[in-house]
């Protein structure tokens, strides 16, 4: 795969061929007659991936929906329009691959991964949403964090759950909802009120909603509330008492593993009803699973609207002492133990790209935002700390907002375009730094995937930053692939993790670093220097509410 253009670069490509011996003829030609379709919902749009039993995406439709921020800080999503996202992108997908000749018969189940933490309640009694849903980067549960931080168990939360106490998880979300929405109020003391993160709710709603009350998730989304035991992966009695809640108030989903041919239910209605739901996952899971990242020490970075660098660290979770999280990197069930990861969480990566189009009107599309940023050749010594949701891992500022530094009247929109790209790989370099310091590994390549790689300019900067090789799959949809795979394994379509092996495998693109160590170094220490400055933006009596 050639790479041409403004970021010098050294490319060699992977040659699967030599690398292991190809699945036989035979099995080859039966996994391309068999499917597995994949719910993808993002936090700013949709996407339904129907895929083959050798991993290629053979139709697809994707749907972006609307995003309401009412104050600043805030960001909700209309939990109803979520839902329709879904049956819109299934039926013109299916649509697509029914047109080109195959048969719905040969879609052997669904899979669906999701954006994590983002919070929605609704009725038992009627089914409806109780109020918008809580997206994951909404920071408007600040004061509620320094509360609870100086209440007696705070500081033995993340040794139970992995979690810090911060705005991220989704148990401050309903905690401001239980202080400030009286329909919720209502719901929890009657006890009809149900809670759940997006995988839930569509689950929920895909199954037929408060006729079979499917309310279920998986253990890699049940770790990001903040709710459930690490150790054991069932709800912690101790967090639950912290957050006082009382679980006969409250309706929690039941927790299953990411795979299971059962207890995900069945689309209740559209062009695939009946469809077995066979696997569940968080996005960051389902990207880590895509990329195949089955042993201790493998790693991916996915850059969309935040970006998320998962480490497997094996069958223990591993608690960080330098400001990353402890989470479930994924659970087949059966006979396969659940597997950990330690992650770096970064707020904000597309949506600053996002930023400069929508709110500076650089550019009219985010796929030219490499192309301003190529009309100079470096930052100019502008550094953007893009911490508009404050700044996640690993350094969990909640106090900081966005800030730019550097600014002189050399400095053009080339250079603020390309500082907004710089600011995800200088946060991804924090965090491998801290990764290392956790594990007593550092990592030799970076596996990665997301919107953001689709830019040359982008994944050289980053390998510049962390000096170390940058490694871009041809076929970047991994997290849509990583849950066709854990419904796949439900149903037989794969049985072992070896016969995933040349999966995604052909024509990706490494990045080799190009800047000297002691230049990426000069300007990683100008970056830490921007981060220092960028604390203490928010004034704690009056900018946020509890």
């Amino acid at each position: 795969m050639a790479v041409s253009g403004h970021a010098a670069q050294a490319e060699r490509k992977i040659d699967a061929e030599s690398s292991a011996e190809k699945v036989p003829l035979k099995d080859e030609e039966k996994l391309k007659k068999w499917f597995v379709g994949s719910i993808d919902q993002g936090t700013t749009s949709t996407r339904f991936i129907i895929f083959n039993g050798l991993g290629v995406p053979v139709a697809s439709h994707q749907v972006e929906f609307k995003q309401m921020y009412p104050h600043s800080g805030w960001m909700e999503q209309d939990p109803h329009e979520i839902v329709q996202s879904v049956h819109a992108c299934i039926d013109q997908a299916t649509k697509s691959f029914s047109e080109k000749g195959n048969s719905i018969d040969d879609i052997k189940a669904i899979g669906i991964t999701s954006q994590r933490e983002t919070t929605i309640l609704w009725d038992h009694n009627t089914g409806e949403p109780l109020y918008n849903a809580i997206v994951w980067p909404d920071t408007r549960t600040q004061a509620i964090v320094r509360e609870l931080k100086g209440q007696p168990g705070a500081d033995k939360l993340q040794d139970i759950c992995g979690l810090p106490l911060s705005t991220y998880p989704s148990a401050l979300k309903l905690t401001w909802l239980l202080r400030n929405v009286r329909e919720v109020q209502q719901a929890y003391e009657a006890g009809r009120l149900m809670f759940g993160t997006i995988d839930t709710w569509l689950l929920y709603c895909l199954n037929g909603g408060k006729e079979k009350n499917i309310h279920i998730t998986d253990s890699t989304n049940a770790s990001r509330t903040m709710f459930v035991n690490l150790h054991t992966l069932d709800y912690s009695p101790e967090v639950l008492g912290f957050f006082q809640l009382d679980p006969n108030k409250i309706h929690l989903p039941k927790i299953v593993p990411c795979s299971d041919a059962e207890a995900f239910g069945s689309l209740a209605s559209g062009t695939l009803k009946g469809k077995k739901i066979t696997g569940c996952l968080g996005d960051q899971s389902a990207a880590l699973v895509g990329q195949l990242g089955f042993e201790p020490g493998m790693a991916k970075n996915t850059y969309g609207t935040g970006c998320f660098l998962l480490y497997n660290v094996g069958e223990k979770p591993v608690m960080s002492s330098h400001g990353l999280l402890a989470t479930v990197a994924y659970n087949f069930g059966g006979k396969r133990r659940p597997v950990y990861a330690l992650e770096g969480s970064i707020a904000v990566a597309g949506s600053a790209v996002k930023y400069v189009v929508n709110n500076l009107k650089f550019v009219d599309s985010s796929a030219k935002i490499s192309d301003c940023a190529a009309t100079v050749k470096d930052n100019g010594g502008c550094y953007f700390v893009t911490a508009f949701s404050g700044l996640f891992a690993p350094y969990w500022i909640d106090d900081a907002r966005g800030t730019m530094f550097g600014i002189t009247q050399y400095t053009q929109q080339g250079h603020i375009a390309r500082a907004a790209m710089e600011a995800t790989c200088f946060q991804t370099k924090a965090i491998l730094d801290a990764m290392e310091k956790d594990s007593g590994h550092k990592l030799s390549q970076l596996a990665v995937d997301g919107g953001m790689t689709d830019s040359d300019l982008c994944m050289q900067t980053q390998a510049d930053i962390i000096q170390i090789p940058v490694d871009r799959p041809m076929m970047r949809e991994t997290t849509a692939l990583g849950a066709a795979i854990v419904a796949g394994f439900a149903v037989d379509v794969w049985k072992e993790f070896e016969e995933l092996k040349e999966i995604n495998k052909e024509d990706r693109t490494i990045f080799e670093p190009q800047l000297s160590p002691e230049e990426s170094g000069k300007m990683y220490r100008r970056w830490t220097k921007a981060v220092e400055m960028s604390k203490g933006w928010l004034d704690s009596d009056t900018d946020s509410q509890s």
